[in-house]
């Protein structure tokens, strides 16, 4: 199944309110997204990945272990990683979060400051490129995590709740070099935590 670009799920210009820029958006949708896409697809014609699902190729391609990843899997993963990134966002006004996912994450982490404090950490502390994620384990408890370059946790057996792209391109033009301020500012006004609960 080839790759192709979703459409935002909002404008370009939606979520310049709330700390991510419109030029943001067509730098960090318009050109890298869509240069996974158009990479993966080049990299996955006429191999055994052809016409699989995009969760197949990701969990399949990912080598525990291994200092670098294919170039499959990292268009494969970074394709994955930012279709699900731009629905955990939005601009509606109701960022509330939903009582089921708060109390998930309170029994988890004891509370959603210390869960939010937890994950600004992981994100501000993954060294170079990567995610900062939330996930359901394989136990069904909730946990932070952070991973380097494009690993995701489809390649653990678990289940993204949330993740936040911590790549420069992400973060630069909005907050130039201060990662933990992109971090506080997404989880306190980007969120769409609607999403997020939708994945418990």
């Amino acid at each position: 199944m080839a790759f192709t670009l979703p459409d935002l799920p909002y404008a370009h210009d939606a979520l310049a309110g709330l700390g991510m820029s419109k030029e943001t958006l067509e730098y960090h949708h318009d050109l890298h997204h869509k240069a996974y896409v158009d990479n993966g697809n080049k990299l996955i014609a006429g191999t055994e990945w052809e016409g699989k699902s995009l969760e197949d190729i990701v969990r399949g391609t990912y080598q525990a272990g291994a200092v670098a990843q294919s170039g499959i899997f990292n268009n494969a993963s970074q394709h994955w990683n930012h279709n699900e990134f731009w629905k955990m966002m939005g601009p509606g006004e109701n960022k509330k979060m939903p009582g089921a996912l708060e109390k998930a994450i309170t029994g988890s982490f004891g509370s959603v400051q210390k869960f939010k404090d937890d994950f600004a950490a992981a994100g501000a502390g993954q060294f170079g490129s990567g995610w900062a994620w939330l996930v359901k384990d394989k136990d069904g408890g909730l946990k932070v995590t952070k991973t380097e370059n494009g690993v995701n946790p489809l390649c653990f057996g678990q289940t993204a709740l949330l993740g936040c792209d911590v790549w420069e391109h992400s973060y630069y033009i909005d907050f130039r070099n201060k990662r933990p301020a992109y971090l506080t500012n997404f989880l306190d006004k980007l969120v769409n935590w609607e999403n997020v609960a939708s994945r418990l």
